[in-house]
């Protein structure tokens, strides 16, 4: 039942999301104006504002003028509504609040700048402060005991990926920095391996494009945010095991 529940939410969250993804980097706001059409200027009616089945019914198009509706949107709530769910079943039907808590928010916070870093190239500091201050207090107030162990894991990575991007200029954002440093507020030790992920997700894409378009396209440039995303996806729900595995094979 959490989970279906947590499904369902996901999928309203995701619509949010959605709103974020393409407001916040034009600089408007997040409330107001309601949603309407980008081409015939129409507010969308609260029957064609319900996640995932309104899209769906309209058949990706605009009632009023047909023009189409981002599909990007859709797949926005969908994958949030999977996440979501998925996380409840991991963690079981009692889970402990805190380690839920942290888990919805940075799913969250991974699909938005996953979105909008994949289209504008950016990473707002918008989503990363809020949800750097909500992991803060949770892990303070839930688990104290492990606030040094997530303090450091967020120095630790995202002064790492710092030395990166002063290295090599141009190659990495600030924005992957902060990214890297608000993970590891979230994850504690399990940022290692969402980071190592991270690298080896980019790698292969970037060993694939020059494969595919010969060496001048090493000078491509593309976002790294959304391979960041998807090693924090797998720090989440296997980053711990990962650790531990680690630690069990090759120092204890």
């Amino acid at each position: 039942m959490l989970a279906l529940f947590l499904f369902v939410a996901g999928a309203v969250v995701g619509s949010f999301l959605g709103v974020v993804a393409s407001r916040l980097p034009r600089g408007e706001s997040l409330v107001r104006p309601r949603s309407r059409c980008d081409r015939c200027g129409h507010l969308v009616r609260v029957r064609d504002n319900l996640p995932v089945v309104s899209w769906l019914l309209l058949r990706g198009r605009c009632r009023d003028c047909g023009a189409p509706i981002p599909a990007r949107l859709l797949a926005i709530e969908l994958v949030t509504a999977a996440l979501f769910g998925a996380w409840a079943l991991r963690l079981g039907p009692a889970p402990d609040i805190a380690e839920l808590a942290l888990g919805l928010a940075l799913i969250a916070i991974l699909v938005v700048v996953a979105a909008i870093d994949f289209e504008h190239r950016i990473i707002p500091n918008r989503v990363l402060v809020p949800g750097a201050a909500f992991a803060l207090a949770v892990v303070a107030l839930g688990v104290p005991d492990e606030l040094l162990e997530h303090a450091l894991a967020a120095v630790a990575s995202g002064g790492g990926l710092l030395v990166v991007a002063l290295a090599r200029p141009g190659g990495m954002g600030m924005g992957d920095v902060k990214l890297a440093a608000t993970m590891g507020l979230y994850l504690g030790a399990a940022v290692a391996p969402a980071l190592l992920a991270g690298f080896a997700a980019g790698a292969a894409v970037g060993v694939a494009i020059v494969v595919r378009q010969g060496t001048g396209a090493r000078k491509r440039a593309i976002p790294f945010g959304p391979f960041l995303a998807l090693g924090g996806l797998i720090g989440l729900f296997w980053g711990d095991q990962l650790v531990d595995w680690y630690l069990d094979s090759f120092v204890r």
